[in-house]
């Protein structure tokens, strides 16, 4: 067996992954992040809040101050939110031993990487929300 380089092993790493196909994982991966409370425990976690955040600075927030922060969500639906981004490796959880315990949550490398992504998508929706209510409204009207 031949002896490839690194870059020759990236490329073949990549080649295996291709969304369009059924069987491939990262199909699971996308339905994931395109989860409108991903998005904003990621935007939230980036510094993102409703009153501006902190100037777009990741930090860490305990579970309650996600939960402030993410109007709407239950707590069932942010615990389980929390839970697969930890698995994927895109958020950590840290157990502080105090009384009572603080747990708290902060992207990692891997997150913050995709934090820029999907804080562009945020800016986009946001800036654009008022085309695509004008939009729907035409063609609602439409009775097509």
């Amino acid at each position: 067996m031949p002896t490839m380089t690194a870059a020759q092993q990236r490329e073949a790493a990549q080649a295996k992954y291709n969304a369009y196909l059924a069987a491939c994982p990262s199909r699971r991966l996308l339905a994931r992040i395109s989860d409108k409370w991903v998005a904003l425990v990621l935007a939230a976690l980036g510094g993102d809040g409703p009153d501006g955040g902190t100037g777009g600075q990741p930090h860490a927030l305990r579970y309650s101050e996600l939960s402030r922060r993410l109007a709407g969500v239950s707590q069932k639906m942010l615990t389980q939110t929390l839970r697969s981004l930890e698995r994927d490796g895109l958020v950590t959880r840290t157990v502080t031993p105090t009384v009572p315990t603080t747990v708290t949550y902060e992207m990692t490398d891997l997150g913050r990487s995709l934090h820029h992504l999907m804080h562009g998508i945020k800016d986009w929706a946001e800036s654009h929300m008022d085309e695509v209510l004008a939009n729907r409204e035409e063609y609602d009207s439409r009775g097509d």
